[in-house]
């Protein structure tokens, strides 16, 4: 390979990565249907006219977004199981979600309204792409209950994940991030109960 070959193919994979990373933060902004590929080329400060090279439709755009929300999952997760305590490893998720509570209230969670939005559409299967980020996060916080060695960790997981996608919508809803504060805190005193109880 040439040198003048290698900085092609390099700023190539900057501009994908760049118009991946917009995609999604413009589709959880504006939702599917409101998003142009010009509003995601000028978030990436790429020419609408090389959005093309890369993705040849908006649902290719969308699958990029949905494959985004998936690698940032695996970052946190990936942090979080640095920790050595499997329920410090889920109260500091809920702290990160807390944490996110002004951008819940305007935009809702960017994975669950995607999949929302999408379930909506007859015309492929993105919202079952979306639906596996989702259960990806539902497996991962199982088996810290599992390890925890609680009763019907699958359930307890749902119950997690259902009580921040809820939290999330209200808060969306309400424009009101109190409520990611309120529902947080009601969580974690949530989660203190589970070791605190004693085992099945």
């Amino acid at each position: 390979m040439t040198d003048s070959v290698k900085p092609r193919a390099a700023r190539a994979a900057d501009k994908r990565r760049r118009l991946t990373a917009a995609a999604a933060q413009v589709l959880h902004e504006q939702g599917v249907e409101r998003t142009t590929l010009a509003d995601i080329a000028r978030v990436a400060d790429v020419p609408v006219g090389n959005v093309y090279y890369y993705f040849k439709t908006k649902d290719e755009l969308v699958r990029a977004a949905l494959s985004e929300h998936s690698a940032h999952l695996d970052e946190i997760t990936a942090a979080l199981d640095e920790l050595p305590d499997p329920l410090e490893r889920l109260k500091t998720l809920v702290e990160g979600w807390v944490g996110q509570r002004e951008t819940a209230a305007r935009y809702g969670c960017p994975t669950g309204t995607l999949a929302a939005e999408l379930d909506k559409r007859a015309d492929g299967t993105l919202d079952a792409e979306a639906g596996a980020v989702i259960r990806r996060l539902l497996d991962w916080a199982g088996h810290q209950f599992r390890v925890l060695n609680l009763p019907d960790p699958d359930g307890l997981a749902l119950t997690l994940v259902s009580g921040y996608q809820g939290m999330s919508l209200l808060a969306n809803a309400l424009r009101d991030p109190e409520v990611m504060t309120r529902e947080g805190a009601r969580l974690l005193g949530w989660l203190d109960s589970l070791r605190a109880a004693p085992s099945a």
